[in-house]
């Protein structure tokens, strides 16, 4: 494999072909995806090594001390030996990293093959292609957080460190001296934190970009602005907190940390910086500082880092495994934005080049990425290298079908459909009960819910024959035709599951499916069952003014173009769709109705799918190819003004347009303009309708109203918009 080494007595770097690493007990085996450089520490070593030995002596007289120390004890021959035989070596570089594990050793259980884990340590999260990393080393990466994002946890871990040893509270002013790559995660911590920040820097392009990721106020040290800034912002007490995030020789940012700061503030050193505290001015005002080791507690213990020793979170809330999983945890919920601290992408093949432009200033940068070429060609992180495919699973029919349903009577075409409810929630009793508890021929036999109160509000509003938590009964009841799964999206998969390997026809409420191997039990049980009979809950491409206005607009001959834009609005207090952990994004769950409608508008199934995300919200724009060149973009945003309509469509190709306003008016404009007569009493969005093409389809024993095959394409595109943000490049729908 391929590392990046460096020789600190010639100063020499290179990209030396080295042994792969063995997979060791209690650690994990990581193939890089994308290895961070820090451009503040890296560059500072790559400096040093091209130091006379004076300079080096100089730059470190720790390291002097400690050769004295030699000297004095094995005399000078021997001591010389040693300390050339360690410049003349070569050295790692890297600490920070996000990879694929590749392998587990024993005593490991947290994470598995094929999992995204982010890296810290300068032994164990190298520039290298493989690296192998102890358990409190590592953290599992949170869906939706990009490779190259996640590359940033150990820096952000330090930058946490930091805050923390602040102890900032809410409506505080703190001041961050160096706005490097620390300094700007330091900024976007405290934002988060409540807390305003004054940062500073002599490079005005920094001082905008912190500006920009939330500070109040930047501005050059030397300059007047700064001491007007922090006294505006704090009534001329001074700041609470400074967060010394500089490097260099000048003893400037500790003189100014003392001169900005309020009676008894606290100074925290994060960076590498000269630190002849001002007596005076230390004293006078009691300032207290304190100092922020690196990643947090466990840093530099050999039974933390290297045997997995934790410490009991009683005790130490937060350790540097623990800061390293909180920072991905809130990059991946947009509280903290590292997109912009990002100046370049190199591939990992041209790293000493890329070490070189920055030590000779050719390459101006806050952070500096290395990109694999092995995760490149497998994921497709790369953007202009391969592209990431996910598969949409081939439906397979089996040639037989479930006991359950060889064994129901022959139907009657005038025996009603009976019908059973799994889950009787907010949506089934709002938009599905209401439309089926009066319709001829059908027959509500029972409700099951996980409570039993649930169960009996639903049997005596509805009229169920029975109210139950017995799922396996109803199941095993071959009078019932049909079950409706309306539970929470986690639960639709395996319920689904289930009631097609007992013979029942099913509608299931959009999700179909959170994840692919979901999806994929779901067709085992079709083709173990031999049962196709399912429709899922798209109730649109079946609302009354979008079909009217299809057929109006008529049979395309080209490609089209078409928006949709979802004003789908801030969600409540402890609504359960806020569970992303379990019940997937909002966009996972709701997804698929819009992919669907717009398929459905162009007779197609997607090819590919492309999203981006906004930082900081669930805003998403997704983007859909299909075969013969028609695209498909779904604005969903949750930021929008509420007196806004929810959902707009326009459907645009061969020289007209379809607009569709909200399922309140629909129009069409060609050579003549037709525009629909009269606003409904309601918004029809087509459950009426859906369920009555379902119950025909589960009384005439015909086609269920939307192919299966659409289905699945429709939940496997729903789910790539997962794979494309994570990767952060259109995915491939395989096999569409």
């Amino acid at each position: 494999m391929k590392q990046v080494v460096q020789n600190y007595k010639s100063g020499e770097l290179a990209l030396l072909d080295v042994p792969a690493p063995g997979c060791k007990p209690n650690g994990v085996l990581v193939r890089s995806a994308y290895s961070l450089i820090s451009t503040g520490t890296e560059l500072m070593k790559v400096s040093e090594a091209g130091m006379s030995m004076v300079g080096k002596a100089r730059s470190r007289p720790d390291q002097v001390a400690k050769v004295m120390q030699s000297v004095a004890t094995n005399g000078v021959p021997a001591t010389y030996r040693k300390v050339m035989g360690k410049l003349d070596s070569y050295t790692p570089l890297g600490y920070s990293l996000c990879g694929v594990v590749e392998q587990v050793g024993t005593g490991i259980d947290d994470v598995k093959v094929g999992d995204l884990v982010a890296c810290a340590g300068n032994e164990h999260a190298l520039h290298a292609e493989l690296n192998w990393v102890p358990k409190n080393l590592y953290a599992p990466v949170p869906d939706g957080l990009a490779p190259r994002h996640a590359a940033f946890g150990t820096v952000g871990s330090i930058a946490m460190q930091g805050v923390r040893q602040g102890e900032p509270q809410l409506g505080e002013v703190a001041l961050v001296i160096g706005l490097g790559l620390i300094g700007q995660l330091v900024v976007q911590l405290l934002t988060a934190s409540g807390v305003r920040v004054v940062g500073v820097d002599p490079d005005p392009s920094r001082c905008e970009l912190a500006e920009r990721l939330g500070a109040a106020a930047c501005g050059d040290p030397a300059s007047a602005a700064v001491e007007s800034y922090v006294a505006e912002l704090t009534g001329g007490h001074g700041v609470d907190q400074v967060y010394l995030a500089a490097g260099g020789g000048s003893n400037q940012p500790v003189e100014l940390a003392a001169r900005l700061s309020r009676d008894r503030g606290r100074v925290v050193d994060i960076g590498k910086c000269r630190l002849d505290l001002p007596w005076n001015a230390y004293y006078e005002k009691e300032l207290d500082v304190r100092f922020s080791r690196s990643y947090g507690p466990g840093r530099y213990d050999p039974e933390y880092e290297l045997e997995g020793r934790d410490y009991p979170i009683g005790y130490v809330r937060w350790t540097e495994r623990r800061n390293l999983a909180c920072f991905l945890d809130l990059a991946a919920r947009g509280l903290v934005d590292v997109e912009p601290l990002v100046s370049h992408v190199a591939d990992f093949d041209d790293a000493v080049e890329t070490y070189q432009r920055l030590k000779d200033g050719d390459l101006k940068a806050v952070a500096v990425l290395f990109r694999y070429p092995e995760h490149a060609a497998e994921a497709g992180e790369a953007g202009e290298a391969v592209a990431p495919t996910v598969a949409v699973p081939a439906v397979r029919r089996g040639d037989r079908v479930s006991t359950a349903a060889r064994s129901a009577p022959a139907r009657s075409a005038k025996a009603p459909v009976r019908l059973a409810f799994v889950g009787a929630g907010n949506y089934a009793t709002s938009m599905l009960l209401p439309h089926l508890a009066q319709r001829d021929g059908v027959e509500l036999s029972a409700v099951v819910t996980t409570t039993a109160l649930s169960a009996a509000n639903a049997q005596r509003k509805f009229g169920f024959a029975e109210a139950t938590t017995d799922l396996d009964a109803v199941l095993g009841d071959a009078s019932i035709d049909a079950v409706f799964v309306v539970t929470r999206h986690s639960s639709h998969a395996e319920l689904t599951r289930k009631a097609l390997l007992a013979g029942k026809s099913v509608f299931v409420e959009k999700p179909l499916a959170l994840t692919e191997d979901d999806l994929a039990g779901v067709l085992a049980a079709v083709e173990e069952s031999g049962n196709d009979r399912l429709q899922v809950g798209f109730n649109r491409r079946f609302a009354p003014l979008l079909r009217e206005a299809k057929a109006r607009f008529g049979a395309r001959t080209g490609p089209a173009n078409l928006r949709y834009l979802i004003n789908a609005g801030q969600l409540g207090h402890g609504s359960w769709y806020l569970q992303q952990g379990t019940e997937g994004s909002r966009f996972a769950g709701e997804g698929g109705h819009f992919i669907d409608t717009a398929s459905w508008l162009l007779d197609a199934d997607p090819v590919s799918v492309y999203a981006v995300a906004t930082s900081g919200n669930e805003d998403l724009q997704v983007m859909l190819r299909y075969p013969d060149g028609s695209t498909a973009t779904i604005s969903y945003v949750t930021t929008g003004a509420p007196g806004f309509p929810k959902e707009t469509l326009d459907l645009v190709a061969d020289g007209k347009v379809l607009r569709l306003d909200d399922f309140v008016r629909s129009s069409v404009y060609g050579q003549k303009r037709w525009v629909s007569s009269r606003l409904p009493k309601a918004r029809d969005k087509g459950q009426n309708a859906e369920l009555a093409a379902f119950i025909r389809a589960v009384r005439t024993g015909g086609p269920m109203p939307v192919p299966l095959e659409s289905l699945v394409a429709t939940t496997a595109a729903t789910l790539a918009v997962r794979t494309g943000l994570a990767g952060g490049a259109p995915v491939t729908l395989a096999g569409a």
